[in-house]
């Protein structure tokens, strides 16, 4: 005579936990996915068919080696990038209303190493109450 046992195994698996686990695995991966910004990405300073030149009062040069020079008329002027500002700001005040800087930077300079010219600008518009406007020069484009 065989003894029939009370409990039975089921073999049904419950998919409801599962569900719940992936849901909150797709959420966390959501939110911090957009929490973390890409640094790998890098610029080329981009290429322009325009024509248009702006009347430029003096010039900020970047080297490749991140040496900053200014250019004035035929001045050509060798500055330290932490004295930068200070020289940005003499050349600027001389000039009432408008003034226009232009940047040229080497391919291979940093963005930042731009924003430090853009930013000394900004400083003296914000001491003065002047509005002087940086323009990034491009090379010409490729036809």
């Amino acid at each position: 005579m065989r003894l029939k046992t009370q409990n039975k195994r089921i073999s049904d698996f419950n998919i409801s936990t599962q569900a719940d686990m992936v849901f909150l695995l797709l959420i966390f991966f959501m939110i911090t996915s957009t929490m973390v910004s890409p640094n790998a990405i890098k610029l080329l300073l981009p290429q322009s068919t325009s024509k248009v030149m702006a009347r430029q009062n003096f010039e900020v040069y970047i080297d490749e080696n991140l040496e900053y020079a200014i250019k004035e008329g035929k001045d050509l002027m060798a500055v330290d990038e932490t004295l930068l500002a200070a020289a940005v700001e003499e050349r600027l005040i001389k000039y009432e209303d408008e003034a226009t800087v232009v940047v040229r930077a080497d391919r291979t300079v940093p963005v930042q190493n731009i924003v430090y010219v853009i930013d000394a600008v900004n400083a003296v518009n914000d001491k003065y109450a002047r509005k002087y406007k940086v323009i990034l020069a491009t090379a010409v484009k490729d036809k």
